[in-house]
């Protein structure tokens, strides 16, 4: 249609207008109704992606105003007329952006205004990628299944909060969350990237209570801020077999995955035979790739709280059927009901027992619970032995001498608990504290060895034996730690080797020391020897006496950044 017969068209009339205003699609097929198909095409076509571009709520409050000079369109603002490049290019954040400072906005509907804390009414926009990440970090915060979302009594609730508020689905979620994972994992993957020093790792094997199998990595370090961190990298299904060789492939996959297969300095592990192969393993293809220090001499740590526990487990055998009856007379009481008014009957008869402390059952795995067990049934012995008398059925009455036995043990074991809970707390302790603690058993059991009381000189015994077993030589790795602490250095060391055996003392610190200097002789050599600082370093270290020796190795190693 030529641009004569488009000026000579009619205007339209006023019912047309009203027409026009309830139905657009209307009036614009009366208007263009001689216009040729291509046209039309381009028109649709045209229609269809700005509808599309429009679907976001700034259009609610930006007025497109056409291209400029420079052929870029824009919108305004229609608070403060601000202006803005626009097109599909450049989205629509930076409007959003606006919306969220510009004061001069107008919201009409009243149900997007809240009070400020001056008093004053402000805009309260419902932004759904708000919405999204803050309920993402709500499932992740506190383990909620992903069809959480999809519950019908929380989007009724949403809803009646705020009809503009909307859930996704639990697709949506869980793809919300993998990409903060991913997120995450990237940003770790950086800061390991940023680290000079090296990284120690924990691992262990978990059981659910369906009987499948799990695997737990974590990492060690100090970070740029000496800060000590502890980051758990993989926790993951881990189907059988859960031999060596599989262990160390499935260990192997996680640190080339984290790429941190050259910047591993230790692994700690329990003592599962399986884990011995898994060591041998690892560290031969670690080794390949020249990737340990010394090695690989130091790489193995032996789990403490683990070594600690299979000692006084050995002990706990001391007390015979003692433990089981205890155990069982426990298991009981707590039964049932009845059963517990009965014995809730019997401590008020007796009148002077103390019932604060509640009975409680052990894990049999894990000492330091068998410790607070029979701490409990203690207070309560007199307890039992009167229950016995008002229920026939009860057959697991310990007598006097039994009593007088757990009694003893639970005093002679008070130590061991105390230790245990430091080093298996939640917040873990450095290595400095390792030496003196395995110390402080080894001089306990000694000194039990030589007790009057037959019971506790053969529960000594028998834990002795399991100590000679895994702590007759101390971790010298670990006794590195204690070197390092200003409090101690290797004075203390040679005072606890001479109490403990006054003839071989000497050798024993004279191997530390030859390890550590060694660990130290390898960082040396892995550092760029051409700054003429470090070689000022280097050939006063090499002049100086041998206490000076002692102690910028020491600080050397400190400030290398090594942690176990």
């Amino acid at each position: 249609m030529d641009e004569h017969e488009s000026n000579s068209s009619p205007p339209p009339s006023k019912d047309h207008e009203t027409e026009n205003v309830c139905n657009e699609s209307t009036n614009v097929d009366a208007v263009e109704e001689d216009m040729d198909d291509s046209v039309k095409l381009r028109e649709s076509s045209s229609s269809k992606k700005t509808e599309k571009s429009r679907t976001s709520n700034v259009w609610k409050y930006f007025t497109r105003i056409g291209a400029g000079d420079d052929g870029k369109h824009r919108a305004k603002c229609n608070g403060c007329n601000k202006k803005y490049v626009i097109g599909s290019q450049n989205g629509t954040s930076h409007l959003k952006h606006h919306m969220e400072k510009c004061t001069k906005l107008k919201f009409e509907d009243v149900r997007q205004m809240i009070m400020d804390g001056q008093g004053k009414l402000k805009a309260r926009r419902i932004d759904p990628m708000v919405c999204r990440e803050l309920c993402t970090n709500l499932i992740i915060q506190h383990g909620l299944p992903f069809n959480f979302v999809e519950y019908e009594a929380l989007r009724i609730w949403i809803s009646y909060i705020n009809p503009d508020a909307c859930l996704v689905s639990r697709n949506t979620i869980k793809s919300d969350v993998m990409k903060i994972h991913m997120k995450e994992k990237n940003m770790l993957k950086e800061e390991f990237r940023k680290i000079r020093n090296r990284i120690c790792l924990t691992s262990d094997l978990w059981t659910s209570i369906t009987g499948e199998g799990y695997i737990v990595l974590t990492a060690h370090y100090v970070n740029t801020n000496w800060k000590l961190c502890s980051k758990i990298l993989n926790f993951c299904h881990f189907p059988p077999p859960h031999t060596g060789f599989e262990l160390s492939k499935k260990i192997n996959g996680f640190l080339h995955d984290w790429g941190i297969e050259k910047r591993i300095f230790s692994l700690t592990l329990d003592n599962a035979s399986t884990n011995d192969v898994l060591i041998r393993t690892l560290k031969s293809e670690l080794l390949l790739q020249n990737s340990l220090v010394c090695d690989g001499e130091f790489m193995h740590i032996r789990c403490c709280a683990h070594i600690l526990n299979l000692i006084v487990q050995e002990g706990l055998k001391a007390l015979g059927d003692s433990l089981d009856l205890i155990r069982e007379s426990i298991k009981y009481v707590k039964g049932s009901e009845s059963r517990m008014m009965k014995f809730k009957q019997c401590i008020e008869k007796l009148g002077d027992i103390d019932a604060k402390t509640a009975l409680c059952i052990d894990v049999p795995t894990r000492w330091n619970s068998t410790f607070l067990m029979l701490e409990s049934a203690l207070k309560y012995k007199r307890v039992f032995g009167s229950f016995h008398l008002v229920d026939e059925n009860y057959k697991y009455c310990l007598c006097d001498e039994k009593w007088k036995r757990v009694k003893k043990i639970c005093v002679f074991l008070v130590p061991f608990y105390e230790i245990t809970n430091m080093i298996s707390a939640t917040c873990y302790p450095t290595s400095n504290l390792y030496f003196l603690q395995v110390w402080t058993i080894q001089t306990h059991l000694l000194e039990s060895l030589k007790d009057e009381d037959e019971v506790i000189r053969d529960m000594a015994e028998r834990m002795m034996v399991k100590f000679d077993k895994y702590w007759d030589e101390y971790s010298i790795v670990l006794a590195f730690g204690a070197i390092l602490d200003p409090r101690m250095k290797l004075e203390t060391l040679g005072y606890c080797f001479e109490k403990i055996d006054p003839l071989t003392w000497e050798a024993k610190l004279e191997k530390i020391k030859e390890k550590l200097y060694k660990l130290f002789s390898e960082y040396c050599s892995k550092n760029d020897t051409s700054n003429p600082l470090k070689r000022k370093h280097s050939d006063m270290h090499m002049s100086t006496t041998s206490s000076s020796i002692d102690s910028i190795k020491s600080n050397a190693l400190h400030v290398s950044h090594i942690t176990f």
